[in-house]
């Protein structure tokens, strides 16, 4: 698929979604951050937001759940429309099951880490999995800095995915704009989560076609 654009809508006026995610009509995906005000202490939406948005927007949705128990509530985004759900490792009992009960429903099974999160304890579990979303801030908000601390983390992970010959994606989230995405394109990251950086502007569009050509121009896939 080479590099992927996802705009956050936890950026955007939440009052207008169908207009914003009309905003962004260039970009791959359009990725939706679920909070719980439990795995990470901030509240955003859920199951019939993520529903009707589906139904209003052309992108594909990327269902970001940051959740607690996702094992119970991953299945429902699929099911809700989300063509992609990511739950995270750290909340999950038992991510196999999950991962395979996401993509037997039709979507993409991806698992999330926090900064403070290492990915080699999940190699066995690589070719379960469609993605692996990297954070580079802490979940909850968005507007943070990004962390530098987690690009040898992309690295590593984009070394394991090689080394098994898999298609597994490799997503950032977090403080992605024009000043960072090149350092996790050369990294090996694929897939760019970026919020404030799109929404924030005046032509939304614009910033996510200059943002993938900055990644393109970077990145050694």
């Amino acid at each position: 698929m080479g590099i992927q654009i996802a705009p956050s809508i936890l950026s955007a006026d939440f009052a207008r979604l169908a207009d914003e995610a009309a905003a962004v009509s260039n970009a791959d995906w359009l990725h939706v951050d679920v909070m719980d005000n439990h795995f990470v202490p901030n509240l955003t939406l859920g199951l019939p937001v993520v529903e009707s948005l589906a139904k209003a927007s052309a992108l594909p949705l990327d269902c970001h759940l940051m959740i607690e128990d996702p094992d119970r509530w991953a299945p429902g985004y699929v099911e809700a429309g989300a063509r992609s759900v990511t739950f995270h490792v750290e909340a999950c009992r038992a991510p196999i099951r999950t991962a395979r009960e996401i993509r037997a429903k039709g979507a993409r099974a991806a698992m999330a880490l926090k900064p403070a999160t290492a990915i080699e304890p999940y190699e066995d579990i690589l070719a379960e999995l469609d993605m692996i979303l990297i954070m580079t801030v802490e979940p909850g908000f968005g507007g943070q800095k990004f962390l530098d601390v987690c690009l040898p983390k992309i690295r590593r992970t984009r070394e394991l995915v090689a080394k098994h010959g898999l298609d597994v994606w490799i997503e950032i989230d977090g403080g992605v704009s024009a000043e960072t995405i090149e350092r996790c394109a050369e990294a090996g990251a694929d897939v760019f989560v970026a919020g404030s950086a799109v929404y924030a502007a005046d032509e939304p569009n614009t910033i996510v076609e200059s943002l993938r050509t900055l990644a393109q121009n970077a990145s050694n896939l």
